[in-house]
């Protein structure tokens, strides 16, 4: 049940990031296939598989997040595209907080667990996607905030991203930075923190 939820989050985050990239003038993701909730062409071998086993694991089974495949995007077409870059990139995350604010209401009304789960599935992969990382959607909106020169330096560590993200993970240095930004989250939401559900 938790893949299950947790996949629900990554296809709505990337049918996010198509659905506004579509709307700002790139068809690119409808053409691939990709403008849809069937969650299958959605998925990849490390972020949506890889990842989340390892995060499944580590935790006893309590807690997991994971990227599906990056929906495509074709920054010429954008009508302004460094401004549009930036909307295509926060759409993702704002998509799974939102999702976490829907549930959180059901979850104070209902107290049910797996609707908590759902909570931190969505506000996981919203507050992780936000992380300056290539390839994670936060190094998107900063490279489209640094001067031109300084974007094309810096999008060039997106092939050794997932390696730098595992690097980050073991080292200990990514997760608590992910958790309290989760935390800080639930507590708006009105919902137990992530933290809480571990150790309770």
């Amino acid at each position: 049940m938790s893949f299950v939820l947790l996949l629900l989050a990554m296809t709505v985050h990337e049918l996010s990031h198509g659905i506004v990239a579509y709307w700002l003038g790139d068809d690119t993701a409808k053409r691939a296939g990709r403008l849809t909730l069937n969650p299958i062409p959605h998925i990849d071998l490390y972020w949506t598989l890889l990842f989340p086993g390892i995060l499944y694991f580590a935790t006893g089974g309590r807690f997991m997040i994971g990227m599906a495949k990056p929906v495509p995007v074709d920054i010429s077409r954008l009508r302004n595209p460094k401004r549009d870059m930036i909307l295509v990139s926060l759409a993702g995350p704002s998509a799974n907080i939102m999702m976490a604010a829907i549930l959180a209401f059901f979850f104070n009304m209902t107290h049910n667990e797996w609707v908590l789960s759902g909570i931190y599935m969505n506000l996981g992969l919203g507050v992780f996607n936000l992380v300056p990382l290539p390839p994670l959607d936060g190094s998107r909106i900063l490279a489209g905030l640094l001067p031109a020169p300084w974007t094309v330096r810096f999008l060039r560590v997106e092939r050794f991203g997932f390696l730098l993200i595992l690097f980050l993970y073991f080292t200990g240095l990514l997760m608590p930075w992910v958790r309290m930004g989760m935390d800080f989250s639930c507590l708006l939401l009105r919902v137990p923190t992530l933290t809480q559900w571990l150790t309770h």
